[in-house]
């Protein structure tokens, strides 16, 4: 189903390269205040590119593309390939072992959702999406891939990957969130069609850059139909992703809490644990920092933290068939669905998805030490601890055709901006359906 595409990639010169620490940063929707402000005064980090400031940010990204093109900062590889992308972590809880999230990056065909071929499993912000693809339609130019998943449980194309890493091109020593990112290419002509045929069989299911992948979508249709003799071919129907197998376990999704910053209606914290009671069992716990091992692995689970006060939450069986959303069996039955639709709309009163996506009362933290320093301070009121949410899980709500609550899943770690870059200029490409790749190389 999926088409996918070999691209010549453009990336810092080796000299700059040899640091490539120094010039990559993180995605544009998950970068700080501190962090942007610290990358900035670097004036060749790839900051300038994804997450361009001043008052036409799109016509200044453009202005340094051409500059860091015509000095050299960023060079364009000779031939096209596939770059093979791996990611080397730890996490809290299992500090002693390494995992190594495996992947590869190319351009794919930019499919509409009613293609069904790229699968969302969640909602995109309109302003987001306008201003990813004005960025887009301004420079032509991708600087980070989105995360797409497909299923391959024979783990076949991760046996060329590893081949590639044992001679990469570069790899970041530690990047903002710990991760050790590493580099290589694929350019042998026999194994990029193995490439094209497993994932022409797939669909894929985008897990992270959804704000980007619909700048794409929407570039695309606009120039569609500023030219309606297009080739179907031309390197503006692609987008860049990273691609990595759904079948691997050290594919890690992270649990995102929730942080009531108040409680609408001045309602007091023993009315809200009475409501809570209606169709929660509500257990006291004497130490919060207990709360996430009391509810891993338990369905309909939650930990509250309250006034100093920690409580172990679990929908009560019978009321779950009060969950009357209009949705499919796949979402009503996610944790977090029942967290919305029972404490969000019928506790609350902040009725239906669409008003709880804009409520300003609820914040996401993923650190849960941050929930309880945060109520602790009075800059909340209530934090919620959640289970994270499975692949298993992705996988059946994305193919019932819809999307999770706001903000369900964290894949860790993130990809990385200014690793590889894309155009898709034809102008300045040899286009990957005109290029002739040498088998071997």
């Amino acid at each position: 189903m999926a088409e996918i595409q070999p691209v010549r990639g453009w990336r810092y010169n080796a000299e700059l390269s040899a640091d490539i620490d120094s010039y990559v940063s993180p995605l544009f929707d998950v970068v700080s205040t501190k962090q942007r402000e610290a990358l900035y005064r670097n004036p060749l980090n790839s900051i300038h590119l994804s997450v361009p400031r001043g008052p036409d940010p799109a016509a200044e990204a453009l202005r340094r593309l051409k500059e860091w093109k015509q000095q050299g900062v960023l060079k364009q590889d000779d031939l096209p390939g596939i770059y093979a992308y791996y990611q080397y972590f730890r996490l809290p809880g299992t500090p002693h072992r390494e995992y190594c999230r495996k992947g590869f990056m190319c351009h794919i065909r930019a499919y509409d959702w009613a293609e069904n071929v790229v699968l969302r499993h969640e909602n995109t912000l309109p302003t987001s999406v306008n201003d990813r693809a004005e960025l887009l339609a301004c420079t032509e130019f991708q600087t980070s891939a989105t995360h797409g998943l497909y299923r391959d449980d024979t783990f076949e194309l991760e046996r060329y990957l590893d081949e590639a890493m044992q001679d990469p091109l570069y790899q970041t020593e530690e990047d903002y969130q710990g991760a050790r990112d590493v580099l290589a290419v694929i350019q042998d002509a026999r194994v990029i069609r193995r490439f094209q045929e497993v994932l022409a069989s797939r669909q894929v299911i985008l897990a992270d850059g959804h704000h980007r992948y619909e700048g794409s979508l929407v570039y695309r249709q606009a120039r569609m139909l500023a030219d309606p003799q297009y080739t179907g071919r031309e390197l503006w129907h692609f987008h860049l992703m990273y691609l990595t197998n759904s079948a691997a376990d050290d594919l890690r999704i992270l649990p995102t809490h929730r942080l009531l910053l108040e409680l609408p209606g001045q309602v007091s914290d023993e009315e809200f644990l009475k409501q809570l009671a209606r169709y929660f069992t509500v257990l006291p716990k004497d130490d919060a920092y207990d709360l996430p091992e009391l509810i891993a692995g338990k369905t309909w689970a939650f930990g509250l933290y309250l006034d100093g006060k920690a409580y172990k939450l679990r929908l009560k069986p019978e009321v779950h068939s009060q969950l009357t959303w209009d949705t499919t069996p796949e979402v009503k039955a996610l944790d977090l669905t029942v967290l919305h639709y029972f404490v969000l709309e019928r506790v609350l009163g902040i009725a239906g998805p669409d008003a709880q996506r804009q409520w300003t009362g609820i914040a996401y933290v993923r650190n849960f030490s941050e929930c309880l320093t945060r109520v602790d301070r009075g800059e909340a009121r209530a934090a919620f601890i959640t289970n994270e949410v499975t692949m298993d899980e992705v996988e059946r709500v994305c193919h019932s055709g819809a999307v999770m609550p706001p903000k369900s899943t964290f894949f860790y770690p993130k990809t990385i901006g200014g690793f590889l870059f894309t155009s898709i200029r034809d102008d300045e490409n040899q286009n990957a359906f005109q290029t002739t790749l040498t088998p071997g190389l």
